[in-house]
């Protein structure tokens, strides 16, 4: 449990009356990310694929590899549970889309603010993108600030965008193992495009529509932050789901064209070293 002082400042004073029983769910969440991070991600990947692990050079290309770990783990983990409070959700969600709770979404939520604390500090300490900042700070605050409770019937749904981020990361880990322009990544590439197109900009506009909706219902009942940060963070997300997604058809017609393919995948196909880049 969480020392008396700290339940009163999140309860009282932030007003997130949710979070305090679910504190000890968020530290496991963000110290295993940050252990998979710094320990497991690089230890695993010596033994399971050294060739390619060896010839990444320097910290930031060794850096963006495990967090491409972390990534894989963290939708491996909170696809299953979205889709169990989804799957099981009660009518008290169901019939209040505004302020409704039940305990599988604390739980969810809590694994989700971990992986999403531990990704806002990466993506500010080994800058890339601003995207990357802009998308962990919105994500996190988004979902931290559920606990009040607010909108927890979109959360999980939400969530499910993460299905996407699966075939994206093996999509990134077949260019780093020497297999682009193979029919393996040209397959997963079409379930990327697929699963992006689907669940993020048709099933995840429709889901941010109606949230847009829900908030403009309620937006005179909740402190003004809620209605900034919620309605400015849908905003957002899915503006960067956009750039996205343009950003990876491009990509994927790069790895595809003729002359690109030769120069990706050498004659003696030796290893190539970790881009920065997230494609």
């Amino acid at each position: 449990m969480a020392p008396a002082f700290l339940d009163h400042f999140l309860a009282e004073t932030l007003g997130l009356t949710k979070l305090p029983p679910y504190l000890p769910t968020l530290y496991l969440s963000l110290a295993g990310f940050t252990l998979v991070h710094l320990v497991l991600a690089p230890w695993l990947s010596a033994k399971i694929a050294p060739e390619a692990w060896g010839a990444l050079r320097g910290k930031r290309a060794r850096n963006n590899w495990s967090i491409h770990v972390v990534s894989q783990v963290h939708t491996l983990i909170i696809v299953p549970m979205a889709i169990w409070c989804i799957w099981h959700q009660s009518p008290e969600l169901e019939n209040d889309k505004a302020f409704g709770w039940e305990d599988r979404v604390g739980y969810t939520y809590a694994v989700a603010c971990g992986y999403f604390i531990w990704d806002t500090l990466d993506a500010i300490f080994n800058f890339v993108d601003a995207g990357f900042v802009v998308h962990g700070v919105a994500c996190t605050l988004i979902y931290s600030m559920s606990f009040r409770p607010f909108v927890a019937y979109y959360g999980a749904r939400c969530l499910l965008w993460e299905i996407s981020t699966f075939f994206l990361n093996i999509h990134w880990f077949l260019d780093k193992t020497n297999r682009t322009g193979s029919n393996f990544q040209l397959i997963n590439g079409i379930a990327l495009l697929f699963t992006f197109f689907s669940v993020r900009l048709v099933y995840g506009g429709s889901i941010s529509y109606q949230f847009f909706l829900t908030l403009l219902g309620v937006w005179r009942s909740i402190p003004w932050p809620y209605t900034f940060i919620f309605g400015l963070g849908n905003f957002a997300l899915q503006g960067l789901n956009w750039l996205w997604f343009s950003k990876m058809i491009a990509a994927i017609r790069k790895r595809f064209s003729g002359e690109e393919r030769k120069q990706l995948i050498p004659e003696h196909h030796t290893p190539v070293p970790a881009e920065p880049a997230s494609l």
